[in-house]
């Protein structure tokens, strides 16, 4: 294999053991049999970024989107050539931010939607955080490749936010008894798949090692960002 030119920018620290879990996937998911064969990236972990459920829900976007969008003008400072950001919820802002660079930005969310398509699963069951949801990111997505998305009722939903914050976020394993009332509520709901809309989530799921039924945003993400960079995924 050949160095491409390609450098990838990374955005992350939303949170930081999940863009740590990222730039493994990366390495994991990448066809390499030496150094020179893995991607050339540049990871910008600013845990600093404010708390992106909090900021839209609140109203206070402001704050989110500046520091987002200066981590952006890093990486695109730094000469990067694609950037990724693993963070499902910070997508919200991805459209804006887009008009902001030349450096073209991952859609995490739509690149997942398409990987669900390809399953044939109609109903799609979406685990993310209350920003995700409220926002109607994945149901938006889910329907325009035909899919039907289904979302916990509230007490699940505030389940998958404990998983997430009082749990990975926190730096404690995730409860599996929390994660197997959503698989029951999932499963129950007649869904084909479930989308891991979350990047703590995407932890969790090492963690687990939960079956292929549930989709993995930043396995997606990964996936995309190394055939973005001209190179070729692991077998």
């Amino acid at each position: 294999m050949t160095q491409s030119n390609h450098i990838l920018g990374i955005l992350g620290g939303m949170g930081p053991q999940a863009s740590n879990t990222f730039y493994q996937r990366i390495i994991a998911r990448t066809a390499a049999q030496r150094d020179q064969d893995h991607l050339r990236l540049l990871l910008w972990s600013d845990a600093a970024i404010p708390d992106r459920t909090a900021g839209i829900l609140s109203g206070q976007e402001g704050p989110v989107y500046d520091a987002l969008l200066r981590g952006i003008k890093l990486l695109e400072g730094a000469g990067c050539t694609l950037i990724a950001i693993p963070c499902n919820t910070s997508h919200y802002f991805v459209p804006r931010l887009q008009q902001e660079t030349k450096v073209p930005i991952l859609h995490m969310i739509r690149e997942t939607a398409v990987a669900v398509q390809e399953t044939g699963a109609q109903r799609v069951g979406v685990l993310a955080t209350d920003g995700t949801i409220q926002t109607g990111l994945y149901q938006k997505a889910l329907e325009a490749v035909g899919c039907v998305a289904v979302t916990p009722p509230p007490e699940l939903q505030r389940t998958v936010m404990s998983l997430i914050y009082d749990d990975i976020k926190s730096g404690r394993p995730g409860d599996g008894a929390k994660f197997a009332a959503l698989d029951r509520f999932l499963h129950q709901a007649g869904c084909g798949c479930a989308i891991l809309g979350c990047t703590e989530l995407s932890v969790y799921r090492e963690q687990a090692q939960l079956p292929p039924y549930y989709i993995d945003a930043m396995e997606v993400l990964a996936q995309q960002a190394i055939l973005g960079c001209g190179k070729t995924l692991a077998p």
